[in-house]
């Protein structure tokens, strides 16, 4: 990583590319993290230049006693195993998006899709701040730099102050923390940068 430069832009985007481009330097996996329901999937659907792999299955009546459903009501499916995509930046890097469960059920997967990850993007609910709360322990105690990115949820509460989420979430002062729509390319990409550049920045430090 700490050869990429600090102002890399996308590629051409999600062009339906499907080999991985011949100049590619530095192949970065990261994780798509954070609970049930907040958009993981979305946003690997909106960034990826691969046809994205899911492992979705419907919920089912017995999944609805083990799932806390508050708030997303409507969800109908989730993922079970892994969501997976790949996007290419500018500088010569390429990202490989393992989207994880956000269930508590499913916490047994975690260590291996975190394995050989160098870093998370953690997505965030803000009208359900505690269903983070698990998801970013769990990010923490592997020692993984993460960024937060808050996905704008269309009746999302709009007057919490930067400083407030931060503190409700008791995020270190150097985490970055962005708003993104998962369904849009370049709001979901811009999350995606913000937390390469943290990487980027952590390995600038490391190697002084």
């Amino acid at each position: 990583m700490a050869s990429a430069p600090s102002n890399i832009a996308p590629s051409a985007g999600a062009s339906g590319a499907v080999h991985r481009p011949d100049t590619a330097r530095d192949l970065v996996k990261i994780l798509i993290a954070g609970p049930f329901g907040v958009g993981k999937t979305t946003l690997i659907d909106s960034v990826s230049e691969i046809r994205p792999l899911h492992t979705e299955e419907h919920l089912s009546e017995a999944s609805a006693e083990v799932d806390d459903l508050a708030g997303v009501r409507d969800k109908a499916t989730t993922t079970v195993a892994i969501d997976f995509g790949r996007i290419s930046l500018a500088g010569d890097v390429v990202l490989y998006l393992f989207g994880t469960p956000g269930q508590e059920r499913f916490r047994a997967l975690w260590d291996d899709i975190a394995y050989g990850a160098l870093g998370a993007l953690v997505l965030v609910d803000s009208r359900r701040l505690d269903a983070s709360f698990d998801v970013l322990g769990l990010v923490e105690e592997s020692g993984l730099p993460y960024a937060v990115a808050f996905n704008a949820f269309p009746d999302a509460p709009r007057h919490y102050g930067e400083e407030r989420l931060r503190r409700a979430l008791d995020l270190e002062p150097g985490t970055p923390m962005v708003t993104c729509d998962a369904r849009d390319p370049d709001s979901s990409v811009d999350a995606l940068l913000a937390l390469v550049d943290h990487l980027i920045g952590r390995d600038a430090v490391e190697a002084r």
